[in-house]
């Protein structure tokens, strides 16, 4: 009998799931790919939309049949996911029955988990940068400061991309130019974790640390924000101190979306899943990307990136189609992964290593470089043109 493969969310691991099922399971097997919009940025684009040099329009992906030929792609907003009854509920779009499934849904800013941001938000003394429509905005409101102190808050762990809190208070500082050298606008950032990008280990923390006083840019570990007072300008903390702002570059709380939690597969909503397959707790149901929570041997979650959600969706593809009984690879999940850390400047430093050695990951942070630079702008230029493919 033919079956269904319905894969959830045209992220970068769900583009990338359904397209290697498409590979690898016969012609005649249903694979379905359901999302809200099928449209949006990679991920590395953002802080370059935030930093002035791309706008959402050239940065935006806006996959197509011909991008995914063979793949049924269904614009729907996922409501619940059904386990014992092996379906997924799309609303108005009706009820998908599967097979098998892969859940690639991403997080979701929760921007209500830290009292006052909404308000903060609304009244634009804070912006965000983990939308195209959000960088965008926030670079106008930098481009507007005269004088003051911008803040980098990371409100809460985990969230996406773990150098990108850092890598916006580099280019914060990049696009403020003079006012940020002559000392009218100060850049600080704020962050729960005692260094940045502790899964990385001390050493890459500490490095990125150094280099943001190079720069003159502070930064403030182990400060867990809990609530914002948007008139006052300020920003209350765990430790009963207050500090002051004139604009905040916020990294909103991040939260398992309501489908996700739907499923039932994470007590916290995140999913567990099989370090090496992607495998859930539920038979013939996989995860990948930002929605998962991967434990590495140390019991640190692995990093949500889009690198790692590529290399998972391709595993999941392959496990899917082992898990269906046909003859596929048995790829596993290596935990090799890297990020660029862009320092301005048209300059950026690049993390990478082995995230799955024993006892810990073992990183590298290499010395900032115009090369570097360039191979994330290769990157961006391979990713828009693999997706972008019109008839």
């Amino acid at each position: 009998m033919n079956k269904t493969v319905v894969v959830l969310g045209a992220g970068a691991g769900g583009l990338t799931a359904a397209a290697d099922l498409r590979k690898v399971l016969p012609a005649e097997d249903r694979i379905v790919l359901v999302d809200r919009a099928f449209g949006g940025g990679p991920g590395l684009s953002l802080l370059w939309v935030l930093r002035g040099w791309r706008t959402a329009e050239q940065v935006t992906a806006r996959p197509t049949a011909a991008a995914l030929p063979g793949v049924e792609m269904v614009t729907a907003e996922i409501e619940r996911i059904d386990i014992d009854a092996r379906t997924v509920h799309c609303g108005p779009a009706g009820s998908i029955g599967y097979d098998a499934l892969v859940i690639a849904l991403g997080a979701g800013l929760d921007t209500a988990a830290l009292p006052g941001l909404p308000q903060a938000l609304e009244t634009g003394v804070a912006g965000q940068f983990y939308t195209l429509e959000g960088a965008a905005d926030l670079h106008t409101k930098i481009e507007a400061m005269a004088a003051g102190r911008v803040m980098v808050l990371v409100a809460a762990v985990p969230f996406k991309c773990p150098a990108a809190p850092f890598e916006a208070a580099f280019l914060i500082a990049d696009q403020l130019g003079e006012k940020f050298a002559g000392g009218a606008v100060r850049v600080d950032a704020f962050a729960p974790d005692a260094l940045p990008m502790p899964v990385a280990g001390p050493a890459v923390g500490n490095a990125l640390v150094g280099m943001m006083d190079t720069k003159g840019i502070g930064f403030h570990g182990g400060r867990s924000a809990t609530a914002i007072d948007p008139h006052a300008c300020t920003v209350e903390f765990a430790d009963g101190t207050t500090e002051s702002f004139d604009l905040l570059a916020v990294v909103p709380p991040h939260a398992p979306v309501a489908a996700v939690r739907s499923s039932g597969l994470g007590p916290n909503g995140w999913i567990p899943v099989d370090p090496a397959t992607m495998a859930t707790r539920a038979p013939g149901v996989f995860a990948v990307g930002d929605s998962t929570a991967l434990l590495l041997p140390n019991g640190k979650p692995l990093p949500k990136a889009a690198i790692f959600a590529e290399a998972e969706g391709e595993v999941a593809a392959h496990q899917v189609a082992r898990y269906l009984a046909y003859d596929a690879p048995d790829t596993r999940f290596t935990g090799q992964g890297a990020c660029f850390v862009e320092i301005g400047g048209g300059l950026a430093a690049k993390g990478e290593g082995d995230f799955l050695a024993l006892p810990a990951p073992r990183v590298t942070l290499r010395e900032p470089s115009s090369a570097y630079h360039e191979e994330k702008a290769q990157q961006e230029r391979d990713w828009l043109a693999r997706w972008n493919i019109r008839s």
